[in-house]
């Protein structure tokens, strides 16, 4: 049995953003893996929380999903101070990373190293109303051959410096002008399933199945 932190990090914008479609999709994220036995603990970061149980979560954890949102080209505001107020709390108790990974008398040792939760996974799941199409094609204006992986490499930089295996994100893209909620629902089972409810596959940091 598995067990997950999912964390919802959306915040609402009332006429804008009620947050309807991140809220349904972490309903399915938690009733794929509880249909197969694992165990899963659901924070709403708008709702509120305790810090030090966030830190215990992720020190429970296996496997952590971020469910956000892209407000700006980054999550909202209520997750960075989220993750302000985790990570630097787990650094002062030493709890998810003791240090940078280096010394004083050590500078041979590679920045980032510090981490105490190897073995644990982190995924990204975002919604856009960025078209997929913007991604990976340097003659797009925007991202100019960027992946959704590499906009967010400052999210994921945080669990990778803490020692955790970054799984590749999914995205729902085009949410408010083209919507397609049934296929993004079945593109996010089909995703959960080849990363996590199925044998593990093989990739390296970072990679989709196809590049490993």
């Amino acid at each position: 049995m598995k067990k997950v932190l999912l964390i919802n990090a959306h915040q609402p914008y009332e006429g804008i953003s009620p947050g309807n479609l991140n809220a349904a999709l972490a309903k399915v994220i938690q009733a794929e893996f509880e249909s197969q036995g694992h165990e899963v603990k659901l924070t709403e970061i708008a709702k509120g929380y305790d810090i030090n149980e966030e830190v215990s979560k992720h020190l429970w954890a296996d496997i952590i999903i971020l469910q956000s949102p892209v407000f700006w080209f980054g999550n909202p505001w209520i997750y960075k101070k989220y993750a302000d107020e985790v990570f630097m709390a787990g650094l002062v108790q030493q709890s998810l990373l003791e240090g940078d990974g280096r010394s004083r008398d050590d500078s041979s040792k590679q920045y980032g190293t510090g981490g105490k939760l190897q073995g644990k996974k982190y995924m990204l799941s975002l919604t856009w109303n960025a078209p997929k199409e913007s991604f990976g094609d340097e003659n797009q204006f925007l991202f100019a051959g960027k992946t959704v992986d590499d906009v967010f490499v400052a999210n994921t930089a945080n669990y990778k410096f803490c020692g955790v295996d970054i799984v590749p994100s999914f995205s729902c893209h085009d949410v408010v002008k083209q919507p397609d909620v049934e296929n993004d629902i079945k593109r996010l089972k089909k995703h959960l399933r080849d990363f996590f409810l199925a044998p593990e596959p093989s990739y390296k940091n970072g990679q989709t199945r196809l590049e490993a």
